[in-house]
């Protein structure tokens, strides 16, 4: 199924000069991007298959600017994309024809850092790297770390709810989020939770994180801050199949052991990778597992050797315990760079689904069927230990008919996610991807329900618009 787009609205199209001018007293002149050949550079996002230019790009940088921006449009009926570093996966900063580009990203600053009381004030447009770099001195971290993390904002991974390798014992941005300054449609600027664990009231907090950038405008963010553990040691096991691997992750967590990280690669990815990486991966593995504990010397030791007692009874091929930060560094490059490394040699499209874990074997065991069936080939990487899903579906797009048949095949590895008990997306969002296989997942009564949410914030629909929700069958105020 080709994703669609709303034919841009012409009214719009031929106001654009006067838009254009309302805009450029709001924000620095440099901070207004116009020409075509500056537009470009965000005409897509990270799902580089689809493109749309935008009508135009504001950059503020300040919460002062994004108000008096988004005041504007809301007054002028200009419809407005959030982006961040547009690291998006599921299209969900790609831009609309009729709509201007609002990016975040000169909005960087570390406003204020409270280790007593372990929080972090930030500019939403600061990478999520930055801020573990911002206090990594005093030996804290912030935990949410998706594969990304070098460029990917923390506007971006709260529109999205991301996670990453660790979220399978820290959590993902929700659990790790304490409070935002949001900017409405209409340029009200409000304040929602704060530097506390929880705020009396509705849960606006939890409603905002995840929203995709439908409800308003994260301009700074509160984070919770960790103290990093005394130690940390990843292993490798290798495996004969997909199947065993899959079996020893459900084991593993049904046995009520949580490592930090448990992620998965097949054969594909780890030939794709190692010959990018040189990470050391078992080349003559049909699957592989990476699990990292941490604690003590003593506390790794022996909660490695718990999971190795598991892992025996699946056979596994090789196993591979860290005994340096080298080696621990060089095997979490392998992983985080699996997506590049990827694209360096194919095209591909990036699914995001999740499902039980006792499911793994059956559903990896599908995916490669559906890919067969396809005639492309599928590189599996994800995120074992909570079932997040991401199988890289790799196609050539110079080939006519080549990205019809990658579609196909994602949306049929999404609907076996929903029909095994999972869900549509884990950390990715719905974005334009997802958009049409909502109703797979939800009837029109629970889709209505979410879109007067949106309503409440956002009665014009001019957030985000052609996102997360089906085209046809919208309900506005």
């Amino acid at each position: 199924m080709s994703i669609a787009f709303p034919v841009p609205d012409p009214e719009i199209l031929a106001r654009r000069d006067a838009i254009l001018a309302g805009l450029r007293p709001l924000v620095a002149a440099e901070a207004l991007v116009t020409t075509e050949d500056e537009r470009r550079a965000f005409e897509t996002d990270g799902l580089t298959a689809y493109r749309q230019m935008p009508l135009a790009v504001v950059l503020p940088s300040t919460t002062a600017e994004v108000s008096a921006v988004m005041a504007y449009c809301h007054a002028n009926g200009v419809r407005v994309v959030p982006r961040g570093a547009g690291t998006s996966l599921a299209g969900g900063a790609i831009a609309q024809g009729d709509a201007i580009i609002l990016g975040v990203a000169k909005m960087a600053r570390v406003l204020d850092i409270d280790f007593a009381n372990r929080t972090a004030r930030v500019e939403a447009g600061i990478t999520n790297l930055a801020i573990s770099g911002a206090v990594s001195h005093e030996g804290f971290f912030y935990a949410p770390d998706p594969s990304s993390q070098l460029a990917c904002t923390i506007a971006g991974n709260i529109a999205m709810n991301s996670g990453g390798a660790h979220c399978l014992k820290y959590g993902v941005t929700t659990n790790n989020l304490l409070g935002v300054t949001l900017v409405m449609n209409d340029g009200t600027v409000v304040e929602i939770g704060g530097d506390h664990l929880d705020s009396p009231g509705y849960d606006l907090l939890g409603l905002v994180c995840g929203s995709e950038g439908q409800l308003g405008i994260v301009t700074e963010a509160t984070v919770r801050i960790l103290r990093a553990a005394e130690g940390a040691r990843p292993a490798l096991f290798g495996f004969s199949s997909v199947e065993d691997a899959g079996a020893c992750t459900a084991a593993i967590i049904a046995a009520g052991i949580i490592p930090v990280a448990m992620e998965y690669m097949d054969r594909e990815a780890i030939l794709i990778t190692e010959d990018f990486a040189q990470a050391g991966y078992p080349r003559d593995a049909e699957a592989m597992l990476i699990i990292e504990v941490e604690g003590s010397d003593q506390e790794c030791e022996d909660m490695l050797a718990r999971i190795v007692d598991i892992a025996k009874a699946f056979n596994p091929t090789s196993l591979k315990v860290s005994q340096s930060e080298t080696e621990s560094a060089a095997i979490w490059k392998g992983r985080k760079s699996a997506f590049g490394a990827t694209g360096r040699i194919s095209d591909y499209i990036c699914m995001d689904g999740t499902i039980p874990t006792g499911q793994l074997p059956l559903v990896l065991e599908r995916i490669g069927a559906i890919c067969d069936g396809h005639g492309l080939r599928v590189a599996n990487v994800f995120h074992a230990g909570d079932g997040n899903l991401h199988p890289l579906i790799l196609f050539d797009i110079n080939k006519p008919g080549e990205l019809q048949k990658a579609e196909a095949a994602g949306d049929a590895i999404l609907k076996l996610c929903v029909e095994v008990g999972g869900c549509l997306t884990g950390e990715h969002g719905v974005g334009i991807e997802k958009r049409e296989l909502m109703r797979f997942q939800y009837e029109q009564v629970d889709l209505e329900q979410q879109m007067r949410v949106k309503n409440v914030f956002d009665p014009l629909w001019l957030m985000n618009p052609a996102k997360v929700f089906p085209l046809e069958g919208r309900v506005a105020a």
